[in-house]
């Protein structure tokens, strides 16, 4: 057969872009070489995996087919796509080699870039990485897994040549982000792989030939090569690699030595093969032990005496892979076929001898032209464009020669333009010889100095799906075949040619077609016969024949022909295969092409392209003889009667599948039935893209009428990709399908109304209850976008929350939906609402406005919590530090006044110094900073300002007080305060932001913002050497925000490298070789709490020795006053390190315990010693006096440490050690203030005894306190002074210890009990102090105040209020807001304004609205530890007061807090919404289940105790939350609402004036604007409503749209207004037309669909589908469509006779469509057979003589035809 011959298309003169780029920027610099060299690639390369996937959203954006160039020139690299530079590259030294790769599970690709001694990996956004590598590394090549380094044998380098291109391959941002985390250091010390340094050390690596890399963070691996069985490494140097596939693990080599190629196949290694370094595995444990990967050889061919030019990977026709080898020397393309074999999901690859083929060739490359949409595995199917010898460019598909390319001829003028109008007719000039080709990405090459495609793919949908449905559906060598008659005829040419139109690319394929058809007839005219044995070789005879026996009839007329055969068998032979061949051919291309049909009836968008397809198929049907399939199409469109000749005498028993027919069984009998198993070869077989609109279909239905899944099919043969989730019916397991398949809501609206109906109803009855581990997108698809985004919201961050929404969601939502919804802003992320209320004036500002830390915390959360009370308001003016404070003067002020001002002044200085530490509770964690903006600190203001004198400022005066040191550390409380602004949800603070904002010289506000960024957990960013700088500074502030932030960020984690970096600051630890430090106290102290933090909870049994140590031993600081706060700190780190541990049986525990006793001076153990060896070595160290240990130094760190040891534990052993004194004597010698920590001790290790009553805190005191307390007021006690403020001193002491115990055991609980109790308490003691009250009926003793010191008093007042507050976190209790405000302006007027107990107010102010409220405490282990360090019952005396208790440890309290704030947010506006809650919490000691209602937004219990929380109320759809253990508690809970459109909304009761309806009366539009804020709802109802509609004759139209509309939107299901339209006006075309002599409706698809839409009403009826709120569509409004169908049937005049002239002839109407189209609803609503079929039946039955009626026996024939048609088969065919 001749070689058919078409044009280039020529698209330009090509050029490398990076040529016009570089002149663009100016000439390349004088360094650059003049050698440069680029390479041509594919986009899908750099895309990001997932982009890939099949569905609509991301076709559209693949539709940029550009090419994409990497321009490569010394050390710079410009990658562009078309004609713009998209990015460049500039690298430190000259490029050997670059190319894409692809490595681990990323979806990322990779630009890899081999220099001389590094490896620089970019990813597409653009992070870097360099790995530096042996400078003998000579290439790179990508492999599927990873990058294949190629190496040089040692001083064996070669010259770095050219860059030949590979083919790209894998990355990722994560592991680049973690590379740059650990500061770029490729050397950086990875713990887990200290043992894989000696793998590969054991490997000798570098005397591998092949290393691979397949992941950033690794070191390359040597690659083994197997050999008989055993593993050895490849050592061959010599065996160079000249191509990979990053497609399939291959790879070709060149062996120059022994002149021979070879292929291998890249596999991981098999455990049970022999490795050569067995031993190493040994000491690796498993997990760390790495992937490793061999090389199989599975060809090789010799006698080449240099390198294969190219080498290249295309398909072979049959799909298989082919690797093809150009050999210039020899002039030839070799193509070696792979043989693929899947095992256990592992493909094997293999080369067997046979299968190998040359063609003659001197340029060769692969390129995408035949089948453009078609993929194998991973394959795109690929074609080889060949440059034979004689200078003829030749298309290849495996061996099969396609046909030839020439260049247009008026390219030999010189004018490449003239390509845009080639006409059939330029004649071919064939003097423009080709001499290479190059560059091939898909269809187009370079030739000469050409940019060419060889084809584009059809711009006719209809074109391309056809010829995919060949390739799919035919056999490899009937599509061969017709491959060369597409491409090898130029009269189908113009389904290449770049001008080709829709319809010429069409009727190009159908010619193809219809040649086929010819060709066939041609065979079987060349064989010359008589006409009897043209009778005898007939289709008809054979069927006669068939048929006669089948319907039991004599078979005596079949001739016996073997006699005859055999006789003609030797000529006939080849021409009857011949034959059979294109018929066969015919026929599978009939039922492929029918598949196409059949799945575009599924699609009403593509209405035209069916009609063009049934016109072919019935030409091809015709031609084949095939009755049934021409009845088909002409009843589907009943005008191509006219055109297509139907008769009754071709008997072929073959009846076309019909999709409607399969879905209407499937619901009528199930999937199981034997109607259902006819599916055609193409819609079950895998991976058919073509048909999958179709396979989707019957896959949904198929699951949901009961298809089991077998493998990764269903039992209807079909397969299904179904989304992961839980599914416990048919409709939720159809749901998922849906998703899994990407089959939207989009997707939805364009099926046929009936045939979406059964989908639509499985997505209705999912919604009220949907599953809760559904994927987002199944959510918004069942309607449910509450749940998606709250999905959503749980697995992401929160910024990434919007773009993550958009990627999923989009495919899933309606595209027409998209822009309508309003734009949402998560409300948490500071949407800072202008309302007038919550303006800030400050007085003294031009504008108005300040900074004071505060701003942000006013959102439309707060708003919707507090209301319009001004709360907020309140907290932020009495938190504000960032203005003067008000002085209260006269208006002439003498000079003594100024010492007044002064005094007062100092006075409020104290306060002003102690808010930073309550501003920072009040706003943690309430804004999102940005990376680009410096960090902002507000203003410290000491200074005051006088009213009465227009406002004017007065300083402190230096000279009397040191200004400067007063304000050292409230500078960082203050930083601290505003670092804590930061919201940890944001993910991360970078480590150059960090750096960025780090001052030249340390400052205190740089330290502030070190320990909170730690507290937030964000200092891992930090590298060893940032933080060995900030050391280096020797900044008191830095250091100690730092150590603490590090042990905060690393909390538990016993981190090598930061416990270092701790105890060089811990002088006992250092070796007697150390030089001598003097590090103040202060630090020593830090270090030792960042200590216990670091390894908290770890139990470690030396550092908790060294911590013991630490509490006896005096500092050997700069600071003999700060060493009980040295001794304190030492006790709380003891306690953190074996914290709740206590209990269990460390060795030395006991040991510790006593000791721990001997510090606090136990009665029993008092005047022993028990000393280790240690503190022999050091005795002069020890805190004694004589023999005996200093307890008031050691005695708090030594309770704190037991309380917090045994936390939790109820060991009564330690309880009864903890003893609270019970006479004269004992309270003589225990301090009162220590009496208060035993209480708390006490109580902690009894937490489970702690009950909010007056008599439990009653039953903590000792009879002899209550007695003495008792008897204060009478005067017959004999008690002596002495003895009476001893007692009482011990009486507020335990009273206040007790609030304390009480406060951390309801921390963050909102416990009422608890709440009352403390207020009372707290009360009693401000009446105590000072009388407030008069009215005060509490039965506490009176008069306290004669007897103790004022400031014990106020003391313990402040900390009852601060554990108040603990109880309250986060709620803003408005009562205790009330105390504490009078607390703070009450401090400055007594004059008792000292600056702890300011700073207990401040916290206390802080923790009540802890967050801006949407924070509050939790009471485990961790957060008890961090509150009792922040609530330290000794408070400091002033500013810079760190003796007892270091002041950074009070912003401790951040490690204790949680987010439990749940808001609710409405899906529509996307606002927050108030919302009606049930919470139920689980059983405890102390309550059985319990539920409670709570309005949101609120702040819910603790997560341990938490069982569900439900949405009820009316208003929006139910959801339900089941917080079973092993599910996360996300960082911020966000409930996403929907509003359920059949309630009225809050607007419900709005009555507009309307001008035209008179006034109160409510538009239409109105009205559904109270049922749904949905735009296009609203736009329907407003059009439903035009006055115009009234003057015409559509009102019944209106009527029914009026009365849908209520329907669907009461019902909430707006999307079925769509479907009732489609009914509604499908019918009104049927009565239009059978009333009308015009043609309205030319085809009966949509009698098909309203026929499946009353089948699954009929189903819904008899329960195959169940639901629990009926059929969606109204059963009545279904039931009146079939009875108007019917009434319209009977109604047509000329129908009973032409039925009976189908039924007996098989012929169709004569004179006009209309009669054809009405007998075609007839035939397809009462589901009549074709005519040949209804025949045969008859034909059965006649004989019979059946004397009754035959109507029964008919049914049973013709199981799917209704009982009316039947009857009228019997009358017209067998009554007579």
């Amino acid at each position: 057969m001749p070689v058919g011959v078409r044009q280039l298309s020529v698209l330009g003169e090509f050029k490398p872009f990076g040529l016009i780029a570089e002149a663009l920027d100016g000439k390349p610099s004088d360094t650059s070489t003049d050698d440069y060299d680029y390479f041509l690639f594919d986009p899908e390369i750099a895309r990001q995996r997932e982009d890939s996937s099949d569905n609509g959203a991301s076709a559209s954006a693949l539709s940029d087919r550009r090419d994409h160039e990497l321009f490569i020139r010394g050390n710079r690299i410009i990658w562009s796509i078309g004609a713009r530079v998209f990015k460049r590259f500039t690298l430190p030294s000259p490029v050997i080699k670059a190319c894409w790769c692809r490595m681990g599970d990323n979806p990322e690709a990779l630009l890899c870039v081999l220099q001389l001694d590094s490896l620089t990996i970019y990813n597409t956004s653009g992070e870097v990485v360099s790995i530096p590598l042996p400078g003998s590394i000579t290439s790179i090549w990508s492999l599927p897994f990873g990058l294949l380094l190629q190496q040089g044998a040692e001083g064996n380098l070669l010259k770095h040549g050219p860059f030949p291109y590979s083919s790209p391959s894998l990355g990722s941002r994560d592991i680049i982000r973690n590379r740059r985390e650990t500061g770029h250091s490729p050397h950086h010390n990875f713990s887990f792989l200290s043992a894989y340094d000696q793998l590969i050390k054991g490997e000798s690596s570098l005397m591998s030939s092949h290393l691979i890399l397949k992941d950033l963070l690794e070191e390359p691996q040597s690659i083994y090569i197997e050999e008989r069985g055993k593993l050895n490494i490849m050592r061959d140097f010599d065996e160079r690699t000249i191509w990979t596939s990053d497609l399939i693990p291959l790879m070709a080599s060149y062996n120059k030595v022994k002149m021979q190629h070879s292929v291998w196949v890249a596999e991981v290694i098999n455990s049970s093969l022999e490795v050569e370094n067995s031993s190493l595995s040994a000491t690796v444990p498993t997990g760390v032990l790495l992937k490793r990967f061999s090389f199989r050889r599975i060809w090789q061919g010799k006698g080449a005496h240099t390198a294969a030019s190219k080498v290249f990977l295309a398909t072979d026709d049959d799909s298989a892979p082919i690797i093809c080898f150009l050999f210039l020397e020899q002039k030839k393309l070799l193509s070696l076929r792979l043989q693929t074999v899947e095992i256990n999901n592992e493909i094997l690859y293999d080369v067997k001898p046979d299968m190998s083929w040359s063609i003659p060739a001197i340029a060769a490359a692969p390129v995408i032209v035949t089948r453009p949409s078609v993929k194998v595995g991973l394959l795109p199917y690929t074609d080889i464009i060949v440059l034979a010898p004689e200078s003829i460019l030749i298309l290849y598909s495996g061996k099969q020669c396609l046909c030839r390319y020439l260049l247009p001829s008026c390219l030999g003028i010189g004018n490449p333009s003239c390509n845009l109008g080639f006409s059939k007719a330029t004649s071919i000039s064939h003097d423009l010889k080709i001499v290479g080709l190059a560059d091939a990405v898909e269809a187009r090459i370079n030739v000469k100095i050409f940019r060419c495609a060889l084809h584009r793919s059809p711009s006719s949908s209809l074109a391309n799906d056809s010829i995919t449905a060949m390739a799919e559906g035919l056999s490899p060598s009937f599509y061969n075949h017709f491959l060369v008659l597409l491409w090898g005829d130029s009269e189908s040419s113009c389904l290449s040619e770049a001008n080709a139109t829709v319809d010429s690319e069409w009727s190009s394929f159908c010619d193809a077609i219809m040649q086929m058809c010819k060709k066939s007839s041609v065979v079987s005219q060349e064989t010359p016969e008589s006409s009897w044995e043209f009778l005898l070789n007939s289709k008809f005879h054979k069927n006669y024949c068939k048929i006669n026996s089948m319907i039991g009839l004599s078979s005596g007329v079949a001739l016996d022909r073997t006699g005859l055969d055999s006789i003609r068998s030797n000529i006939d032979a080849t021409k009857n295969s011949e034959k059979s061949f294109h018929f066969d051919l015919l026929m599978e291309s009939l039922d492929s092409l029918h598949a196409v049909y059949e799945s575009l009836k599924m699609d009403n968008l593509r209405r035209r392209d069916l009609e063009l397809l049934a016109i072919l198929l019935c030409n091809i049907a015709k031609f084949l003889g095939e009755e049934c399939y021409l009845d088909h199409y002409v009843r589907d469109f009943p005008a191509l009667c006219k055109t297509v000749k139907m008769g009754i005498n071709c008997l072929s028993s073959k009846a076309p599948f019909n999709l409607f027919r399969w879905l209407e069984n499937c619901l009528q009998h199930g999937c199981t039935s034997d109607k259902t198993n006819n599916l055609p070869l193409v819609v079950c077989k895998d991976g058919s893209s073509v048909v999958s609109w179709a396979r989707k279909i019957v896959s949904f239905y198929s699951l949901l009428c009961g298809a089991k899944i077998i493998g990764n099919k269903l039992s209807s043969g079909v397969s299904c990709t179904i989304a992961s989730g839980s599914s416990c019916s048919n409709e939720e397991l159809t749901v998922l399908a849906m998703v899994g398949e990407k089959f939207g809501l989009k997707e939805l609206d364009s099926l046929p109304s009936g045939v979406s109906l059964p989908l639509r109803h499985a997505l209705d009855k999912c919604r009220e209850s949907p599953p809760a581990d559904w994927p987002a997108a199944a959510y918004v698809l069942i309607g449910r976008e509450d749940l998606a985004l709250s999905c959503l919201a749980r697995s992401c961050k929160f910024k990434e929350l919007e773009t993550q929404t958009n990627m999923n969601l989009v495919s899933m939502s309606t595209p027409y939906m998209l822009h309508l919804h309003p734009v949402t802003i998560p409300s948490t992320i500071s949407d800072t609402v202008g309302l007038e209320s919550t303006k800030f004036e400050d007085t003294d500002s031009i504008d108005g406005s300040m900074a004071d830390g505060m701003e942000n915390i006013f959102s439309s959360c707060t708003q919707l919590r507090y209301g319009r009370d001004l709360r907020l308001n309140e907290v932020r003016r009495l938190l504000c530090s960032a203005r003067p404070v008000a002085i209260q003067t006269s208006a002439n002020p003498s000079a003594s006044d100024q010492d007044l001002q002064q005094a007062q002044l100092w006075q409020l200085a104290q306060r002003t110094t102690a808010l930073p530490l309550g501003r920072g509770a009040f706003t943690l964690a309430t804004i999102y900073t940005l990376l680009t903006e410096a960090f902002t600190v507000p203003k410290l203001v000491l200074a005051g300002r006088l009213p009465a004198q227009q406002n004017a400022t007065v300083n402190l005066d230096p000279s009397i007080r040191n200004i400067q040191e007063l304000k050292s550390w409230p500078e960082f409380h203050n930083a601290v305060a505003a670092g804590l602004r930061l919201a940890p949800l944001q993910g991360k603070v970078s480590r150059t932001w960090i750096i960025y904002n780090r001052p030249e010289e340390p400052n205190a506000v740089h330290a502030g913002l070190l320990l909170a960024l730690g507290l937030h957990g964000f200092l891992r960013v930090l590298t060893i050497t940032d933080t060995y700088q900030y050391f280096s500074q020797e900044h008191e502030a830095t250091t100690v925000g730092l150590m603490l932030g590090l042990a905060a960020s690393y909390r538990g984690t016993m981190q090598p490298s930061i416990s270092k970096c701790l105890y060089v600051h811990i002088p006992y630890r250092h070796p007697s070789s150390f030089p001598e430090l003097e590090l103040p106290t202060l630090l020593q102290t830090a270090a030792l709490m960042s200590v216990g933090l670091l390894f908290e909870g770890s139990a470690h049994p030396q550092t908790m020795q060294t911590l013991l140590g630490e509490i006896g031993r005096r500092s050997g600081g700069d600071n003999v006053l700060e060493r009980e706060g040295y001794a304190v700190s030492a006790g709380f780190s003891l306690g953190l390190v074996a914290l709740g541990r206590g209990e269990e049986a460390l060795g030395f525990m006991d040991t510790l315990v006593d000791r721990l006793f001997h510090y606090i001076g136990g009665k029993e153990i008092r005047n022993e010693r028990s000393a280790s060896v240690d503190e022999q070595n050091r005795v002069t160290g020890q805190m004694m006096d004589g023999t005996t240990v200093n307890v008031d130094v050691t005695a708090p760190g030594a309770m704190i440490a037991l309380a917090l040891m045994f936390l939790k534990s109820e060991s009564e052993v330690i309880v009864s050690r903890l003893t609270i004194p019970q006479t004269h004597f004992d309270l003589q010698y225990v301090r009162p203030d220590f009496i208060m920590l035993r209480v708390i001790a006490r109580n902690l290790i009894m937490w489970g005894r702690i009950h909010p009553s007056k008599d439990w805190i009653q039953s903590q005191i000792p009879e002899i306190i209550k007695n003495g307390v008792k008897g204060l007021r009478d005067d017959t006690m004999d008690i002596d002074e002495m003895d009476a403020e001893t007692i009482v001193q011990a009486y507020v002491n335990i009273v206040a210890g007790a609030c304390i115990s009480l406060g951390l055991r309801f921390a963050g609980t909102k416990d009422a009990n608890a709440q009352e109790l403390l207020y009372e308490y707290a009360a009693y003691f401000l009446n105590e102090i000072k009388p407030v009250s008069t009215t005060n009926r509490s039965t506490f003793p009176k008069g306290l105040s004669q007897y103790v010191d004022r400031g014990t008093l106020e003391i313990c007042l402040h900390l009852i209020v601060l554990s108040l507050s603990v109880v309250m976190a986060g709620s803003g209790h408005l009562q205790t807001f009330r105390l504490l405000r009078f607390l703070r302006n009450r401090s400055s007027v007594d004059g008792h304004a000292n600056y702890g107990i300011q700073m207990a107010v401040s916290l206390a102010i802080g923790f009540l609205f802890l967050g801006g409220g949407t924070r509050t405490f939790s009471t485990s282990n961790s957060s008890i530890a961090a509150l009792l360090i922040t609530l330290y019952p000794r408070l400091p005396t002033g500013p810079n007061d760190n003796r007892c208790h270091l002041q950074a440890f009070r912003h401790l309290y951040v490690l204790a807090t949680e987010a439990r704030w749940l808001q609710t947010v409405d899906v529509d506006t996307g606002l927050p919404v108030y919302a009606p809650l049930e919470v139920t919490i689980k059983e405890t000691e102390h309550y059985s289940e319990t539920s409670f209602c709570e309005i949101t937004p609120c702040i819910l219990p603790e997560r341990s105790i938490l069982k569900t929380v439900r949405v009820c109320g009316p208003r929006y759809w139910p959801q339900v939350i089941e917080l079973v253990p092993e599910s996360t508690w996300s960082l911020l809970l966000q409930f996403f609402l929907l509003n359920v459109f059949g309630l009225t909304s809050l607007r419900a009761g709005y009555t507009g004036n309307n001008r035209n309806n008179g006034s109160g009366a409510v538009t239409v539009d109105q009205l559904v604007s109270t049922f749904s804020s949905d735009p296009s709802l609203i736009a329907f109802a407003q059009l439903c409503c035009d006055l115009s509609w009234n003057s015409r004759s559509d009102v019944d139209f209106q009527e029914f749209c009026l009365q849908v509309l209520f329907e669907c939107i009461s019902k909430d299901r707006p999307a079925l207004l769509q479907v009732y339209l489609s009914l509604y006006t499908t019918i009104g075309s049927l009565a239009e037309q059978v009333s009308n002599s015009n043609l309205l409706v030319g085809d009966s698809l949509s009698v098909s669909s309203l026929k499946l839409a009353l089948s699954y009403n009929e189903a819904v009826m008899t329960g195959r589908l169940t639901t629990s709120r009926g059929s969606i569509v109204q059963s009545i409004f279904l039931g009146s469509l079939r009875k108007r169908v019917e009434e319209l049937l009977n109604s047509a005049e000329a129908l009973k006779t032409d039925l009976r002239n189908y039924l007996n002839s098989g012929s169709w109407p004569d004179p006009g469509v209309k009669s054809s189209t009405i007998l075609s609803w007839y035939l397809q609503w009462f589901g009549v057979p074709a005519a040949p079929t209804v025949k045969t039946v008859v034909d059965k039955i006649k004989p019979m003589n059946i004397s009754l009626s035959p109507v029964p026996l008919l049914c049973l024939l013709l199981p799917g035809t209704h009982i009316n048609a039947v009857e009228e088969i019997n009358r017209f065919l067998l009554s007579t």
